[in-house]
């Protein structure tokens, strides 16, 4: 297949898929690689110090790593030297839980000595998508890896250059073990099918839309293998009328509008409190014309705002937006032609789409309910608190949200009550290693980051050693003994 430059609409290179064979044949080698204990059963330091290395080459590499992400999504470059440059981050993370991780012993009765310390699950598939390919792909390498997993990624097919170029790299330095780490480029319908229902693949990780996440999901349980999901998102972000006006204004417009509104936790559902919203509306308007006027070549530093992955997603916004039913557009709404007013750059050759507001939209109406995946935000306004909440909540989706306030029992209890997985307050998009990321409600199942990662990519195993001495055992343990006393059982 051919990946395009969504910002020009010129071919990047030809990717070869993988056929069904390719599927069978990496996960029968991840599986034997898994079985030989070369990096299952490897010494915790021996992964850490791997991984270590890993992070250096990672590092070595971002410069031209941020470059291709430009290239292949269309996101502007300085956002990709940005996210690029935190990557390494994961890898240390989990080298450092695999320095101090600790077994524990459980309290059990009698003269038993019960530790319990956790193994790898085996083959794990993770299926990455196109809005952050390289950074969600290291969100999942590396707990996985870190586990001691043999690990098969499959990215998605409109991004993967990134990844894929990687892959080779690996193994070039002899770093990771032959068949412990695999990347098999190819359309989600199929090998990424194929590998969600392969019976030796033991966890599924995917990061994707909630129907997808359904589908996939369902092949996994009939598995009975684990499953992590990341899924569809409708953020609110709530401005409190004791927000400092100035940050509001900017943080809304960064988690609305980075990543041209790409990712699962944008600030898509603006709701502001009625004694500021005009003015606060006067000043995101602002901002959206700014943001607008600095659009231009992606590849330029001081470009605003990408393109959005792909005419067909660009289409799908457009259709989303003037098929509404409620509320009035006060910016943007159509798709960009003619020539950027920052470099003269085309904006007809690619799928670039505007900053779009559209206010007083009702909660029924499909642009609140359901996942648009573009830089299309809708505002409306409450007030007090209790409504507020109400309409943050009044949503299927519960990734992310944001809350800002100076108040600070307010903050605290309006984050308790949104239905989210992740909240901020006043801030929004912060990521770190150590922070679980997943949702509630229709945004998935389980959690990145963390120890929970470690831990989602591990299962426990329960070691009990009898330290009674030979004659103690043989008084208290014969259960069938001709005497019938009683005896423990359990």
């Amino acid at each position: 297949f051919t990946v395009l430059n969504p910002a020009t609409g010129e071919a990047l290179c030809s990717v070869e898929a993988a056929t069904s064979k390719d599927v069978d044949a990496a996960v029968t080698r991840a599986h034997s690689a898994y079985q030989s204990g070369i990096w299952s059963k490897a010494p915790p330091l021996t992964r850490s110090a791997i991984l270590s290395r890993l992070a250096q080459l990672l590092e070595e590499s971002i410069p031209d790593m941020a470059k291709i992400e430009t290239l292949q999504t269309g996101r502007v470059i300085r956002e990709m030297n940005a996210q690029i440059g935190r990557l390494p981050d994961w890898l240390r993370y989990y080298c450092a839980l695999l320095r101090t991780g600790q077994a524990f012993v459980a309290p059990t009765q009698g003269k038993l000595f019960n530790y319990v310390h956790r193994i790898p699950l085996g083959v794990v598939a993770q299926i990455t998508p196109f809005n952050h390919p390289l950074l969600i792909a290291v969100k999942k390498i590396a707990p996985a890896l870190a586990a001691g997993n043999s690990v098969i990624v499959k990215p998605s097919e409109l991004a993967p250059i990134s990844v894929v170029q990687g892959y080779p790299c690996l193994n070039q330095h002899g770093i990771v073990p032959d068949g412990v780490f695999t990347v098999l480029p190819g359309y989600g319908h199929s090998t990424g099918t194929q590998l969600a229902s392969h019976p030796l693949v033991r966890k599924v990780d995917i990061t994707a839309g909630t129907n997808t996440g359904r589908a996939i999901g369902a092949i996994v349980g009939a598995n009975l293998a684990s499953f992590t999901a990341e899924l569809g998102g409708k953020a609110p972000i709530v401005v409190f009328d004791d927000a400092d006006l100035v940050s509001a204004v900017n943080g809304v417009a960064f988690a609305s509008f980075v990543a041209s509104g790409q990712t699962c936790v944008s600030g898509t559902r603006i709701i502001i409190q009625d004694k500021i919203y005009d003015q606060f509306m006067s000043a995101f308007l602002d901002k959206v014309a700014s943001i607008t006027r600095r659009m231009g070549n992606p590849s330029n530093p001081q470009s605003s705002m990408g393109s959005v992955i792909s005419v067909k997603h660009l289409e799908r916004m457009e259709h989303m937006v003037k098929s509404r039913t409620s509320g009035e557009l006060l910016a943007g709404g159509e798709r960009i032609t003619g020539r950027s007013a920052l470099d003269g750059f085309d904006f007809l050759r690619g799928a670039f789409y505007p900053p779009t507001v559209i206010a007083d939209v009702d909660v029924n109406d499909e642009i609140w309910q359901e996942e648009i995946f573009g830089p299309v935000v809708v505002v409306k306004k409450f007030h007090d608190e209790a409504e507020g909440v109400a309409l943050a909540n009044a949503s299927k989706y519960g990734l992310g949200a944001g809350i800002w306030t100076t108040n600070v029992s307010r903050m605290h209890r309006v984050a308790d009550e949104i239905e989210a997985g992740v909240v901020w307050v006043n801030t929004h998009h912060r990521n770190d290693p150590s922070s679980p990321w997943g949702g509630m409600k229709e945004s998935g199942i389980g959690r990145e980051n963390g120890i929970e990662a470690l831990e989602a990519y591990s299962q426990s195993k329960s070691v009990i050693v009898n330290t009674a001495t030979a004659e103690e055992a043989r008084a208290g343990e014969d259960w069938f003994a001709d005497s019938g006393d009683v005896k423990r059982y359990g």
